[in-house]
């Protein structure tokens, strides 16, 4: 399913998104190297198995990114012009190695964007939950949709 246009929304709707996704070692690997990031808990086995968590921690920056990307095919593809930015960011689980995640999107504003007649602003309150329904990642994100060509 592509992204909805701005005027296909309504405040409460809500998307299960079908797509879910198996955190590997490689993937965290791989973003915390990428990003610079060398936290001990992301990388370090040993430093890892020594925290109170007992394992690696997977990145969250990487957990964010993957949560708005799950989203993403059946939000706003092909109908966005800008994303205007996240809120209210809290990850209150940890994700593991081998976690198999899954997002849920609710539409909890709409507003009509005053300088551009052709666009209208959502925001979005993105959910990623573990395979226990645990949610481990949770943020509003606003953007700048387009509206349906006439």
């Amino acid at each position: 399913m592509a992204g909805r246009y701005y005027d296909a929304w309504q405040v409460g709707d809500r998307v299960v998104h079908e797509i879910r996704r198996t955190v590997t070692e490689t993937d965290n690997l791989l973003f915390s190297t990428m990003t610079h990031n060398p936290q001990p808990l992301h990388i370090d086995a040993e430093a890892a198995r020594a925290s109170e968590f007992g394992q690696i921690l997977v990145n969250g920056t990487f957990t964010f990114a993957l949560m708005v990307g799950l989203s993403v095919g059946e939000t706003t593809l092909g109908t966005l012009i800008a994303n205007l930015g996240y809120d209210k960011l809290v990850m209150p689980k940890p994700v593991f190695i081998g976690d198999t995640l899954r997002a849920e999107t609710e539409i909890v504003d709409l507003k009509d964007s005053r300088s551009r007649p052709d666009a209208g602003i959502v925001t979005f309150r993105h959910e990623l939950l573990n395979q226990r329904g645990e949610a481990v990642c949770r943020c509003l994100r606003t953007a700048l949709l387009r509206r349906k060509p006439a």
